[in-house]
């Protein structure tokens, strides 16, 4: 009985401070994790671009034609997947950073979005748009978070560190230090100094380093995604050239997957090193690529042509009318897939066993 009674103890006092951050947040007991943060890039910005002097911003329509805030900075019809992911864990869709005054940013408990359209790993990736937040500088952004804003809503440290601890951060980046880095030759001088091995080296080492700081920062539980096929996207298909015989330029896919081929070992090297930490690798590629090859096979009737008119940067030409049939295609615009393959790829990652590996999010979400 008595060791009975001890047990007892033991499993409340473990849950406690969970139990209080439920209640604290006025979540419904639905939620499975008390906060979730999201970095990258434009496949999960919701509209940190909005308030920078760049070219690379997606508030306006036909963007945000499906979803209940209209344009809001989102590159798609509707949700992001980082959107989906809130929602599957039973939290609401996390703010863009920027878009928080001081005093909503003292209380918001439930993440934030610090992801901002064309950043990169690497600082100068994206820069000739404009004005972009690296993930160093998101980082930063989190970092105060951390030591400015958090401790107003959580008096004690042990308390805070736990609620970090609970909390899922899924970081989406890479792309662009390729389609607005590498690939891009007259802006950028990487690809004249660093072979394809050596720069997806400096990719990784970087990107181990930044995850690194998050830990540091409190960080316990990641999903890091991996590179798309971007030798399928329809931006980079109008623009290659010689066209290539295949249906993908398959040089470019080629040179990204060498940063892909890396990515599942370092955030294996980061789960052995960083004591209690657990990085999910979120496979981008391997779907991707088969949708394209094979739409039909995956419910699509388009998988080559953008729903929308799309200008230079493959982005949607302002108030252009998009196509009807938007669940039929797979990309909204020249680089970003529609809501639906948004949707389908959080799902996978979420509840599945093949894109998110070792667990999945729901898994990594109960897991202590």
């Amino acid at each position: 009985m008595e060791s009975s009674y001890f047990s007892s103890i033991s499993i409340l006092s473990l849950y406690l401070p969970f139990l209080c951050l439920t209640l604290f947040a006025g979540k419904s007991s639905g939620a499975v994790a008390p906060a979730l943060y999201l970095f990258g890039g434009s496949s999960l910005d919701a509209g940190n671009n909005n308030f920078l002097q760049t070219r690379a911003k997606a508030n306006f329509y036909p963007y945000g034609i499906d979803f209940p805030g209209g344009s809001t900075g989102r590159y798609t019809n509707g949700a992001t997947s980082g959107d989906f992911v809130a929602r599957f864990l039973g939290l609401p869709y996390p703010p863009a950073y920027l878009s928080l005054s001081e005093r909503q940013r003292q209380t918001i408990i439930t993440g934030i979005n610090y992801a901002s359209s064309a950043a990169g790993i690497l600082p100068e990736s994206g820069t000739a748009l404009g004005d972009i937040l690296s993930l160093d500088e998101q980082i930063n952004y989190f970092e105060s978070t951390v030591r400015n804003d958090l401790p107003k809503i959580f008096r004690t440290p042990g308390v805070l560190s736990y609620y970090l601890s609970r909390s899922v951060f899924v970081i989406a980046i890479g792309t662009n230090d390729y389609l607005n880095n590498y690939l891009q030759p007259h802006f950028y001088n990487r690809s004249k100094t660093n072979p394809p091995q050596q720069f997806a080296n400096l990719l990784l080492d970087t990107l181990g380093q930044q995850l690194t700081t998050i830990y540091n920062l409190g960080g316990r539980k990641f999903v890091v995604y991996g590179i798309g096929a971007l030798g399928c996207l329809p931006v980079i298909l109008a623009n290659v050239n010689p066209k290539p015989t295949t249906p993908c330029a398959e040089n470019v896919n080629n040179l990204i997957n060498i940063f892909n081929n890396g990515l599942a070992s370092k955030l294996q090297q980061l789960t052995s090193s960083l004591k209690g930490s657990t990085f999910v690798s979120a496979d981008a590629y391997t779907e991707s690529y088969a949708q394209f090859q094979d739409p039909v096979k995956y419910g699509f009737s388009e998988g080559r042509t953008p729903c929308c008119a799309v200008g230079a940067l493959g982005t949607c030409l302002p108030g252009q009318e998009p196509c009807t049939d938007r669940n039929n295609h797979l990309y909204y615009d020249g680089v970003h897939p529609v809501q639906l393959v948004n949707y389908q790829f959080a799902r996978n990652c979420f509840s599945g066993s093949t894109v998110c590996t070792p667990i999945n999010i729901r898994q990594l979400a109960f897991k202590l």
